[in-house]
């Protein structure tokens, strides 16, 4: 008995379908989406995508993006496809799109797929729909109600409601949160995570250490003799260095002294005097008539909080008396100096002796790793969410990356924003815009004729965009600061300013007529030419006349009386005039004489030729060029990696702008109706 050879599996075979000048891959099953990893990168419409300007929505965006780069690339679209088609059991469900997801359609013959079964059956419990047989995005949506803040769900991070049955341990939380800042818990609650109790403990240690170490006595005594004493220090240092340099020549007491011209009307500028009276000998009287009466009070305080307590009641302070009180008080300045700088410096003692002797830190300790202890079922329900948000989006994004069919078929793409009106044209090819010169500069080798703007709306952050006109003429859009409405796709209207024009041909409807409007703005603007020469000429001969008549009067002459009409001298005016007319008049006889002589039905043939005959060029220039407009350049200004040429041609063009018309059975009536 011999072996059988084993079977080469038989390839996938893919279907194409030629829109948009390109041959493109249909994808819309089950088989299609296994095999996706297989087609050929050159066959993709694009292998990249940016994750913002798209109506995709952001949640799943941001699944896709698994490096967090902003942009979607083509491994990351495999990576989510193959996940979607091992955790389904029929992967077609992804092209049915729909919010719902039946239980029945997870995989769970493995241990992934019994974790998800188990997420949905939890999910469905925690929203109130225990026993539905479907799950939905909706299910999914709000954090806080798949993680309400009492239940533990994994993350590490305790909110103070995780432990609201130990109402102690809820203050401590609360505690951490504001001095030391919350992490937001899945709940969407503040908590403290493991790395904040540590330091909270290890800040705690740190000052109790510290507080054992305080000077022995009386810590308010210490503390009031040490304020009272920072409070005068560089005055009473100022005061002794001055009676010194009064001892070592009495001349300079006068120069050592504010004198009495220089006192200010305000008065307060004293309080930078000396403390008291400069004298030979180095003391400081602590009260009476010889103190700066600005510092008086201070000087009470002193004898008060420091002299009193530490060397004596005594009402006069000499150099040797202040340097022993302050050598008596570095100890407390140097304790004070070592104190911790930690945000558990500021709670009261009491405080830090509850949370050694009470055991906050292991208690919140705890509390994180019960809340782990949960991690594979929270994982399970975001897997679950990322399930539901992917089956339900990933479609929209294959046909609008590997394919441009949603583009093609119903005019709708991811990357289309909304639709602009503008002119009695419903624009619907308009993408979001980070910056204009930029985005014109790419997006003009498109071949569209392209409105840039700004878009702007009350209590919202304005935005730019372009709008591609695809049909239609060109109108007056080259009159920068029209307005118009720009609808987004979640129907928010926007009060849309043109600011840029790209140009290009947007129909072959607008060539037929350019040669006349460019003859007929020609003759215009040689008629407003010659009318304004014409004009000036007017008034600079009406000017002279004025001049010439106001010199006369003022020498005496009398004016020149206005000269009688001459028609020898317009003879040959009238001449030419004639003969002019004449010409034009020969010109249509023998036009209309040729025409005489043509049968009925050729009349309209010969006028159709000549109109042909001049608007043919511009025509046939027109459709080469329509027939190249493609969506690559525009999008790749964007950030796309566009790899096909998805042109837009003339009859599609007339899909993405419409024009107005007037409805079928409608009838104009005149004004007086």
């Amino acid at each position: 008995m011999t072996n059988a050879a084993p079977t080469t599996p038989r390839p996938h075979r893919w279907r194409f379908v030629r829109v948009g000048g390109v041959d493109q891959p249909v994808l819309d099953s089950a088989a299609d989406l296994q095999a996706l990893a297989a087609l050929d990168p050159k066959l993709w419409g694009a292998l990249a995508c940016p994750t913002q300007g798209l109506t995709i929505d952001p949640r799943t965006l941001a699944w896709l993006d698994a490096d967090g780069d902003g942009r979607i690339r083509r491994p990351e679209v495999l990576q989510a496809v193959s996940w979607l088609c091992a955790r389904l059991r029929d992967p077609g469900l992804v092209w049915d799109g729909g919010d719902r997801l039946p239980l029945a359609a997870l995989r769970d013959d493995d241990d992934e797929g019994r974790v998800l079964a188990a997420a949905a059956r939890l999910v469905l419990q925690r929203v109130g729909r225990a026993g539905a047989d479907a799950v939905a995005v909706a299910d999914v949506a709000d954090s806080a109600r798949l993680f309400p803040p009492p239940y533990p769900n994994g993350d590490g991070v305790v909110p103070a409601d995780l432990v609201a049955d130990q109402p102690t341990l809820a203050l401590w939380v609360q505690r951490l949160v504001q001095d030391y800042g919350g992490a937001a818990d899945r709940s969407g609650q503040p908590g403290v995570t493991e790395a904040a109790i540590n330091q909270a403990d290890a800040d705690v240690q740190a000052l109790r250490a510290w507080l054992a170490a305080r000077p022995s006595g009386d810590p308010g005594s210490w503390q009031r003799a040490w304020d009272a004493v920072q409070a005068v220090a560089t005055k009473v240092d100022d005061h002794f260095v001055r009676c010194r340099l009064a001892a070592f020549d009495p001349r300079l007491v006068a120069a050592l002294e504010p004198a009495v011209a220089t006192v200010p009307e305000s008065g307060w500028e004293a309080a930078d005097w000396p403390l008291a009276r400069v004298t030979p000998e180095a003391t400081l009287p602590l009260e009476g008539t010889a103190v700066n009466p600005l510092w008086a009070e201070a000087l009470a305080t002193l004898q008060r909080d420091a002299v009193a307590p530490r060397l004596g009641a005594r009402a006069v302070l000499s150099e040797a008396d202040w340097r022993a009180l302050r050598a008596g008080l570095q100890p407390w300045g140097d304790w004070l100096a070592q104190r911790p700088d930690a945000p558990a410096a500021a709670w009261e003692a009491a405080w830090l002796d509850d949370w050694q002797r009470d055991g906050v830190a292991d208690q919140l300790r705890a509390a994180v790793a019960r809340d782990r202890g949960f991690a594979a079922e929270a994982e399970g329900m975001e897997a679950l969410s990322r399930l539901l948000y992917l089956r339900r989006d990933i479609a929209t994004l294959l046909r609008n990356m590997v394919n441009f069919l949603d583009f093609y078929t119903h005019a709708q793409a991811a990357f289309q924003i909304g639709t602009l009106y503008i002119d009695q044209r419903e624009c619907r090819l308009c993408l979001p815009v980070r910056d204009t010169a930029a985005h014109a500069q790419l997006a003009a080798y498109s071949g569209l004729y392209l409105l840039y703007g700004q878009c702007e709306r009350a209590g919202e952050t304005p935005q730019a965009l372009v709008a591609a006109l695809t049909a239609g003429d060109t109108s007056d859009f080259m009159v920068p600061g029209r307005h118009g409405v720009f609808v987004d796709r979640q129907g928010r209207d926007w009060l849309f300013t043109l600011q840029r024009v790209v140009e290009n041909p947007i129909s072959v409807r607008e060539a037929f007529w350019r040669p006349y409007k460019r003859i007929a703005r020609m003759i215009g603007d040689q008629i407003r030419k010659f009318a304004a020469a014409r004009d000036q000429a007017v008034e600079a001969r009406a000017a002279q006349q004025v001049s010439q008549g106001a010199a006369a009067v003022e020498q005496g002459k009398p004016t020149a009386t206005a000269q009688a009409f001459d028609i020898a001298k317009f003879a040959g005016v009238f001449a030419a005039i004639g003969l002019a007319l004449g010409a034009i008049g020969t010109a249509l006889a023998a036009l209309v004489a040729g025409l005489m002589q043509l049968a009925w039905w050729q009349v309209p043939l010969v006028v159709l030729g000549v109109m042909l005959l001049i608007s043919g060029p511009s025509m046939l220039l027109a459709a080469l060029k329509l027939r190249q407009r493609n969506i690559g350049p525009l999008l790749d200004a964007n950030g796309w990696a566009v790899n096909a040429r998805a042109r837009v041609g003339i009859a599609f063009g007339t899909r993405l702008t419409s024009v107005a018309q007037r409805p079928s059975g409608s009838q104009r009536v005149s004004a007086a109706a």
